[in-house]
């Protein structure tokens, strides 16, 4: 999403699609945004989230078995044979987790699976598809995003995301709901008619709604405005910040003028 300019700085051009993160990205903040997808600065996961990418593979391999075989015993098997591949991975070795701490890390994940099992018996679901890419053209916007689950309930489809954080309270359910929205948009441009979407908060609850011509126009529609606004910021070459209380969990606010202000760091002249 950069191209290098003869002084050897970088200059953003347009991506050749957009997920629901990047767009959510930008949204939220378009400087750090260009630091991300321009300047390509590190922005190393945190625990939270390799934490979410564990419990997401072991979910993964296990709903990959025939059903009869996704019980608490196999999913031990499933998560004893997934952890080398996290412990050994640079953003885990990053953390700099000792002993004690990779054991609560892998305890903290089987509580999540524990909880999971408690939420819906994995031999009744009819899994279509696991970890499913779908691209689209979404009112002319290049997407692309991957699935979680794709199964069928019934005679619907229905597109599910598993979350390993918290759920959300009512007022902010339907924003949550957008990026599940998106990936039936896709999946319906693609062919296939999703009746529902819907969001697994692991130990918490599921938020649901039912997939309409109005909720996903709704959501098509902020896509298409994200991306006219991202390619107006891409020709200008003008990422303004929005700085806020994110400021101090963004991984740039140490190299980002108004996220050192926030942190109540100084501001090199």
């Amino acid at each position: 999403m950069a191209a290098e300019a003869p002084d050897g700085t970088s200059t953003p051009r347009m991506p050749r699609y957009i997920s629901p993160s990047a767009a959510g990205t930008f949204r939220r903040c378009p400087a750090r945004w260009r630091y991300r997808y321009v300047d390509r600065l590190p922005d190393p996961p945190g625990r939270p989230a390799l934490l979410g990418t564990f419990v997401h593979r072991i979910l993964e391999e296990l709903l990959e078995l025939e059903p009869a075989l996704r019980h608490p015993d196999m999913a031990r098997t499933v998560a004893r044979r997934v952890w080398p591949e996290m412990s050994s991975s640079a953003d885990f070795l990053a953390l700099e987790l000792d002993e004690g701490e990779q054991r609560r890390f892998r305890w903290d994940g089987w509580h999540l699976v524990e909880a999971y099992f408690r939420m819906e018996d994995p031999a009744a679901v009819r899994v279509v598809k696991n970890e499913q890419r779908v691209r689209a053209a979404l009112a002319g916007v290049p997407f692309m995003g991957i699935i979680d689950r794709v199964e069928r309930v019934g005679d619907e489809i229905v597109v599910t995301d598993y979350k390993t954080g918290k759920a959300p309270t009512a007022r902010f359910e339907g924003e949550r709901l957008e990026q599940v929205l998106l990936y039936a948009a896709a999946l319906a441009a693609n062919g296939s008619e999703p009746g529902r979407a819907r969001l697994m908060y692991l130990g918490n609850r599921t938020i649901e709604v039912e997939v309409s011509d109005e909720g996903t126009s709704r959501v098509v529609e902020a896509l298409a405005a994200t991306w006219a606004e991202l390619g107006d910021s891409v020709e200008a070459d003008e990422f303004p910040t929005r700085p806020g209380r994110q400021c101090g969990w963004c991984p740039y606010a140490e190299v980002c003028p108004d996220g050192r202000l926030q942190l109540g760091l100084s501001v090199p002249a």
